[in-house]
């Protein structure tokens, strides 16, 4: 169970976008020494592009738990101030 939950509709980090698929299939139609020269870099742009989809993938994780996170602030500063009051009124009740 340590597999991480996916929240949303998130791109698969292991997908290659559909342009990036599409200029692999055109280098491989190349002569082997541009072939393999240009695939060279072909591997690394698909590895960037792996890499900056789980990037945002981990970005829009933190901002959904960073807006969780101050929503449970904000209620528990509501509580606190609602707690205070109740402090108050009750002290200045003590005092009549």
């Amino acid at each position: 169970m340590n597999q991480k939950a996916i929240r949303f509709n998130q791109p698969d980090p292991d997908a290659v976008p559909a342009e990036i698929a599409a200029l692999g299939e055109i280098i491989s139609t190349f002569p082997y020494p541009e072939q393999k020269q240009l695939s060279d870099c072909y591997h690394k742009i698909v590895k960037y592009s792996q890499r900056r989809i789980e990037i945002l993938n981990m970005l829009t994780d933190s901002l959904a738990q960073m807006r969780l996170d101050s929503k449970f602030l904000l209620f528990d500063l509501d509580m606190t101030r609602e707690e205070r009051d109740q402090a108050i009124a009750q002290l200045e009740e003590r005092e009549w």
